[in-house]
């Protein structure tokens, strides 16, 4: 089963007046870096591979560390004397919300598209975030940069707890999962420890987002200057580090002492350690303290977590400065466009490769799906420019079942 990268535009700001169009055109990029993961040919360091490669594993953590990042954006287009009050009323379009997130992704993945459908696992992301979102911003970034570590931590040490210490993480729900209680418990462990996007790992992203997002202002040049500079550094920090631990401090070969007695069949490939991650989405296996020191694609550990981040925060700055200016603007603009319906994007995506594009892997493919998505967005847009349909199709919908305005 292929890779899927990121669940599209869930996190996507809620009003006209938040929406800034360089955060709009990351989140556009990440969609084009989905592509390239899910019909692109293989990751291979090499010409115009490299460019698969910097996809491989952070657009998933991209659309995570975005969705953190809107939901701040939103709240603050919001007029704090016109919130909600009462439980009911501050919960139930979140709930609803979610909830049409979960059964998107749980259709989707039943249709088996050939992708680790991400949607279920975003509505479980929403949910969690609702608290958070009422802390300071000093405490806010205390718990972001505590879950960098924590969250990987407590993977690696329940992972044994529930059988999973080698192997047999990585899958998603299902429909047919939620037929019976062992299936019920099966998605929830999914969602939160075992899956291919699970809360323990990734949730330190959208706290992440929400941070930065407290934290920084992309509206002011200088404040988006600093956020290139300090997600290069976060960046070459999370990555360099695990470069350090692994080719110099000897946690490479250790590695590979323990994949011999726990992964004996790995042993034969080229990269035994890659080929071991490969079937460990979203976290990594709890066999040996070295794990934690890596930081390829999916491994989810701190250091992979630190320098994904980095990268996001790096391209939310170099973007947001880009778009400050005319032909600046006017460059990023498909990719904006592709960024308001990346929802609407992924969710067609996932369609097609249900169907006529199963199996598809190749540059051809990643380019008639690129080009597709830029066209018809840009389309769509000038034709519903009028209208709140200008959002997405998808996006149109969600946004009216959370506000009870859909009749059957």
């Amino acid at each position: 089963m292929r890779r899927v990268t990121g669940g599209g535009g869930t996190g996507s700001p809620a009003g006209g007046s938040v929406r800034l169009a360089g955060v709009d055109a990351v989140r556009g990029l990440a969609v084009l870096g989905m592509f390239a993961v899910h019909v692109g040919p293989g990751p291979e360091p090499e010409g115009a591979g490299y460019l698969l490669v910097a996809a491989d594993g952070r657009a998933p953590a991209l659309f995570t560390l975005l969705a953190g990042f809107s939901l701040v954006l939103a709240q603050r287009g919001q007029d704090p004397a016109r919130q909600p009050e009462g439980w009911a009323r501050r919960w139930r379009p979140l709930l609803i919300r979610c909830a049409v997130l979960a059964v998107l992704g749980l259709g989707l993945a039943s249709l088996w598209p050939g992708i680790l459908v991400i949607l279920a696992f975003f509505a479980v992301y929403f949910l969690a975030a609702e608290p958070f979102t009422r802390l300071s911003t000093p405490v806010l970034t205390a718990v972001a940069g505590v879950s960098v570590v924590a969250g990987p931590l407590l993977s690696f040490l329940l992972g044994p707890v529930f059988g999973y210490e080698a192997s047999g993480r990585g899958l998603v729900p299902e429909a047919a999962d939620l037929t019976s209680w062992p299936g019920l418990g099966a998605v929830l462990l999914e969602l939160l420890l075992t899956g291919a996007y699970p809360l323990a790992t990734y949730f330190p992203y959208v706290l992440a987002g929400m941070a930065l997002a407290r934290l920084c202002d992309v509206r002011v040049g200088t404040v988006a200057l600093r956020m290139a500079v300090w997600g290069t550094a976060a960046a070459l920090a999370g990555y360099g580090s695990a470069w350090l631990a692994s080719h110099v401090f000897g946690a490479r070969q250790r590695l590979l002492e323990s994949i011999a007695v726990h992964h004996p069949q790995a042993m034969a490939a080229a990269d035994p350690v890659r080929e071991v991650l490969q079937g460990q989405y979203g976290a990594v296996p709890s066999t040996s303290w070295d794990w934690l020191l890596v930081a390829d694609p999916y491994s989810q550990t701190p250091l992979e977590t630190l320098g994904n981040a980095g990268v996001g925060c790096a391209l939310i700055g170099l973007c947001a400065l880009a778009a400050r200016h005319g032909v600046g603007a006017r460059l990023l603009r498909p990719l904006t466009l592709l960024g308001a319906m990346a929802l609407s994007a992924y969710v067609v995506h996932a369609l097609v490769l249900a169907g006529p594009a199963h199996g598809a892997a190749s540059w051809s493919a990643w380019i008639a799906f690129s080009s597709a998505a830029l066209a018809l967005t840009w389309g769509w847009q000038r034709i519903w420019a009028d209208s709140p349909l200008r959002r997405g199709p998808v996006e149109h919908v969600l946004r009216l079942a959370a506000q009870g305005r859909i009749r059957a």
